[in-house]
């Protein structure tokens, strides 16, 4: 996409995104006098540059480390398999089960056991599309605007419904887990989904990958000491899961992956 964008709005517009500042189509149009098809121009040049992240109404900065759920898939196939594999006795049979947005996750619904008859619900368009041929798992699909980054639905739509819910356990994604952040994800909507999803859950389980342990996101979801349990690698960093457990949180070890 050419970028045609006058070099005082682009930089005006970046020197926000660089601050950390959430953009807003409606407020910029008014600023500079242009319509806001316009401005909506510009932030799409600007996305296709890597330099923000297009959401509903603006953009928000583009955050280090924060990758999109298409580009996690791939990664790291087997150590997420571990984890997945060492979560798999904390589902009970017969529960109602939410799995939030993650990579993680997904290993852990492709690992299922066909005996759990477990009822699943999840936001993610990737989860629901790996649990559609199982005949043995009831799924919900939890609708709404789908955030590719996080890669599913966490919009206001998205709450509604998970106000209605009763979980037995929520399999939560999350971005870093530490004692003094916590819990804690990049994008503002998905923490706040994730908040609704502690809430209603009975009992909540993160699994972590050791790049999660020790990391600080800026929207806190909640402590670690909230959590049943934490899952992580066999070879997580012994500090970090010290402290961790010194704070309250419950740790689980994977096993370490075979070798081929």
């Amino acid at each position: 996409m050419p970028n045609d964008i006058p070099s005082s709005r682009r930089d005006t517009i970046l020197a926000r995104l660089a601050a950390g500042q959430p953009v807003r189509s409606g407020a910029l149009a008014e600023e500079f006098g242009l319509s806001e098809d316009a401005i909506r121009r510009d932030l799409r040049s600007l996305a296709a540059e890597g330099l923000c992240r297009r959401v509903y109404g603006g953009a928000l900065p583009v955050v280090a480390g924060a990758t999109p759920m298409a580009e996690r898939v791939g990664e790291d196939v087997q150590r997420k398999q571990a984890l997945a594999d060492a979560a798999l006795p904390f589902l009970e049979p017969s529960s109602f089960v939410f799995v939030d947005n993650g990579s993680s996750n997904l290993a852990l619904v492709e690992r299922l056991p066909p005996y759990l008859n477990l009822g699943i619900a999840t936001s993610s368009i990737t989860i629901a599309a790996a649990l559609q041929q199982r005949d043995d798992v009831d799924v919900l699909v939890v609708g709404g605007m789908i955030d590719r980054m996080v890669g599913g639905a966490v919009d206001g739509t998205a709450l509604e419904t998970i106000a209605r819910l009763n979980i037995d356990l929520c399999v939560l994604g999350a971005c870093a887990v530490s004692v003094a952040g916590g819990v804690s994800a990049y994008d503002p909507d998905d923490a706040a989904f994730k908040r609704a999803l502690v809430a209603r859950s009975r009992r909540t389980i993160v699994l972590a990958t050791n790049d999660k342990l020790g990391r600080h996101a800026p929207h806190r979801v909640c402590g670690v000491d909230v959590l049943a349990q934490i899952v992580v690698e066999h070879d997580a960093d012994s500090d970090l899961v010290r402290n961790l457990a010194e704070a309250g949180a419950t740790i689980a070890r994977a096993a370490p992956q075979a070798q081929p």
